[in-house]
């Protein structure tokens, strides 16, 4: 079966007819979805243009069949709208944390430094918990590596009716928002602190995310603006900290700790990933990164210790393949400490 990279790469054999460069540059394509050899997709284009884009519909559909695709969906959207407001700086929102329209909790997922797999934790979990029947939505506040649309499958810039509110795209029941999809993949942000406030507060309070029983929002790594403005702002009910099992991981997680601490910001629990790695050829068991670290954190803090995710190759593929495991291969181990995490908060009422 051809994978999202070949889908991809015949979409952009099909030539835009009013930019004049390929389809998947022209922005038109959204809410891209890969699964087997299945393909889905929105085409949003300019009413005055539907006859033009026809043909591009039915040459993309060509070319997709001549990839290997087996069953072709497109649907073709045609109504005006408004460009998305662009993510720069405004007024300051009045003091005080303010509820985010239709959402009942929110989920802060982070980590003292880069590397730890706090993103493919955050898609995993949004994903289990869509599994389970929640109304989940992700927001990918990792400005300066925002990896969600990648993990999520998604693709497209999201619409804005009214040039305000922002829609945002969906995939394997999770509703997204990042500023990934604002830009493209090779752009930098370069952004100080009021300018990633201002982004936050737009993506928080902006986007169209409707009725959610939680929304998971994947910071970025540290103890910054990022993290200091959602707490400022909004109701966060909990952070859950991901470390490996490493010294050096555990030092800066907790510094993490202490930060939504002193934001009186509750820690619902720490998650050890990459804890244990199983060699594919024999079976061995091996402690790449040390083990039973952020075990050890977890009952000095007196907070749960609410997963322990395996170091697997699976878990990365998937990842990279846009279809997290617990969506690509939701009855194996890999994805089975997911659940569990999911369960678990489901169980505390968090989610």
């Amino acid at each position: 079966m051809p994978d999202r990279e070949a889908v991809l790469a015949a979409l952009k054999t099909v030539t835009d007819p009013v930019s004049g460069g390929d389809l998947m540059a022209s922005g038109v394509v959204r809410a891209l979805s890969v699964e087997g050899g299945a393909v889905r997709f929105v085409m949003e284009i300019p009413p005055a243009r539907a006859e033009a884009y026809g043909r591009a519909k039915a040459e993309a559909e060509t070319a997709l069949k001549a990839a290997g695709v087996e069953s072709v969906s497109i649907v073709l959207t045609a109504h005006e709208e408004k460009a998305p407001p662009s993510l720069k700086p405004q007024a300051p929102k009045p003091a005080g944390q303010e509820r985010v329209p239709g959402v009942a909790h929110i989920l802060a997922i982070a980590s003292g430094k880069g590397g730890v797999g706090k993103s493919t934790v955050a898609a995993n979990l949004a994903c289990a918990l869509a599994q389970q029947g929640r109304k989940v939505g992700l927001l990918d506040a990792d400005v300066y590596g925002p990896s969600q649309p990648r993990m999520l499958g998604i693709s497209g810039r999201p619409a804005s009716p009214d040039g305000k509110t922002i829609l945002p795209l969906r995939n394997h029941g999770v509703t997204l928002m990042s500023l990934g999809l604002m830009t493209n993949d090779d752009q930098a942000v370069v952004w100080r602190g009021p300018m990633l406030m201002g982004a936050l507060q737009q993506m928080l309070f902006q986007v169209q995310w409707g009725a959610l029983d939680v929304l998971i929002v994947d910071l970025p790594p540290g103890t910054g603006d990022v993290q200091m403005t959602l707490a400022q702002k909004t109701h966060v009910d909990g952070a859950l900290i991901v470390s490996t099992p490493q010294d050096v991981a555990l030092l800066d997680a907790r510094k993490g700790i202490d930060m939504f601490k002193q934001l009186k910001v509750p820690i619902l629990g720490m998650i050890e990933n990459m804890s244990t790695h199983i060699c594919s050829s024999c079976g061995h068991e091996e402690h790449v990164f040390g083990h039973g670290g952020v075990a050890a954190e977890a009952r000095k803090l007196g907070v749960p210790l609410l997963a322990e995710v395996p170091l697997h190759i699976d878990i990365r593929l998937a990842a990279d393949g846009g279809a997290p495991i617990v969506v690509s291969q939701p009855d194996s181990a890999q994805a089975r400490a997911f659940r569990d995490l999911a369960n678990a908060l489901v169980a505390e009422g968090v989610a």
